[in-house]
């Protein structure tokens, strides 16, 4: 996503918009300014109590009393907790440390905290000595996505720099799973389970769509009852009814004796899997396969997907160099533009969004009662929430050519999105140095 501050506002534009938009920009620049500027203070604090113990030679223990005692006297000073604070310094020492280019486009209003967020917490697994890389390339990578965007592309780009591939951390990773209950307030607990993400991610896809086709079936029979359960509460009963008794009892659309459509409704989840992955997955971590809207997955997954589900794959060609989809094609016949739409959008395509193109709805970029044409050029995903807002507000979008969305304000600013690109498949390196010129002069002895 891109955007231009510059254009002028349509005719009529709302004068007071922009400046509370100019407002907001100032003072976030401003705000970010200052964050930064504690970060560094808060990180000071805690090298000078590492240089104290240094000079000591002390270890262990007694740098962490070292470093207890500064964030005690910063506590006191502001009305915090200790461990608030030491946790806040131990944040700051790892952001001035490991992310000094992230910290200096933060404090130039090039990206926001929240872009911060997502620089740090994907590059914690990485090895120390590979994040002043990651680190260098984060930034560059920042300009113009909202953090969830960035965060998936981040995903891609820590994999590149992991020492170990993506299959080997994962099965280790399994080893983890569990399921566990935190106890609550009020006579409430949560249920939380650690799962292999592309299990997590069907489980509450299926949920979402149990839950819809509750309240579907409650608004087509209103007079069947009063049932006002929130699409939450409806995800969470119908989990409990699962796990207690194998089938949701609170299916709404039994017939008789007959089971409804609850129990026939399977999870959906969008992968995309590199061919290279799939034949070569000791080399996953250059281009892995990737759970649309939630970050790399390990090859094993995806060829267990490829190789069990009983629905066709969408061939997806590419550009093999700009990575820009050229086509779409699968052995079973389906609908060819909504295949190329998925592949191409993969996501709702409103600046910013995340959610993947199979919960998203395919929208005319032109309206098909003004004449707009039911072609790629004039269709993109858009999520419930932003097809409404295209038609509801002051909100305008055009379709250019190589499917970008240019999307113009209320206030006439424009935010142009574009399709992410796959990898490229073909990939230039350097030439090999050439060999030494031989030694001809005679030996020593």
């Amino acid at each position: 996503m891109s955007s231009d501050s510059s254009p002028a506002a349509p005719t009529g534009g709302p004068p007071a918009l922009r400046a509370v938009l100019d407002e907001v920009l100032r003072t976030g620049a401003a705000l970010a300014s200052v964050e930064v500027a504690r970060t560094r203070a808060l990180a000071a604090a805690g090298h000078l109590a590492l240089d104290v113990i240094a000079d000591r030679g002390a270890t262990g223990r007694a740098s962490e009393m070292a470093l207890r005692e500064v964030a005690s006297e910063l506590a006191a000073a502001e009305n915090l907790s200790d461990r608030s604070v030491q946790a806040q310094i131990g944040r700051a020492m790892t952001l001035v440390d490991d992310y000094p280019q992230t910290l200096a486009a933060w404090e130039a209003g090039v990206i926001t905290r929240a872009h911060v967020h997502a620089i740090v917490d994907v590059g914690t697994p990485l090895p120390l000595d590979a994040r002043a890389e990651f680190d260098l390339l984060a930034v560059a990578t920042a300009e113009g996505l909202s953090p969830g965007r960035l965060r998936s592309r981040l995903a891609a780009l820590a994999e590149r720099l992991q020492p170990t591939t993506l299959t080997e951390r994962h099965r280790r990773g399994r080893d983890t799973r569990c399921v566990r209950v935190v106890t609550g307030q009020d006579g409430m607990s949560d249920l939380v389970a650690t799962l292999p993400t592309v299990l997590a991610v069907g489980i509450h896809d299926r949920l979402i769509q149990q839950a819809h086709a509750v309240i579907d079936a409650r608004n087509e029979t209103p007079e069947t009852g009063t049932d006002e359960r929130t699409a939450p509460q409806l995800r969470a009963d119908i989990l409990a009814d699962l796990l207690l008794t194998a089938a949701p009892d609170a299916d709404p659309t039994r017939v008789d004796d007959g089971p409804g459509i609850l129990g026939t409704i399977r999870a959906r989840v969008q992968v995309v899997v590199p061919a290279l992955t799939m034949l070569r997955p000791g080399r996953e971590n250059r281009d892995p396969a990737e759970l649309i809207g939630h970050g790399p997955i390990d090859a094993d997954t995806a060829r267990a997907l490829a190789e069990t589900t009983p629905l066709p794959w969408d061939r997806v060609v590419t550009h093999p160099v700009t990575g820009a989809v050229l086509h779409t094609d699968v052995y079973a016949r389906t609908a060819a533009i909504d295949r190329y739409l998925r592949a191409r959008d993969r996501h709702c395509r409103w600046p910013g969004c995340t959610v993947p193109a199979i919960r998203a709805e395919v929208d005319h970029t032109r309206d098909h009662a003004l004449g707009g044409a039911t072609h790629v050029a004039n269709l993109a995903h858009l999520c419930q929430r932003h097809h409404t807002q295209k038609q509801f507000t002051r909100w305008r979008v055009d379709q250019l050519p190589g499917g970008l969305l240019r999307w113009t304000s209320p206030t006439g600013r424009t935010y142009t999105d574009e399709p992410l690109p796959y990898s490229p498949a073909v990939r230039f390196l350097p030439d090999d140095p050439p060999p030494p010129e031989p030694d001809d002069s005679p030996p020593p002895f």
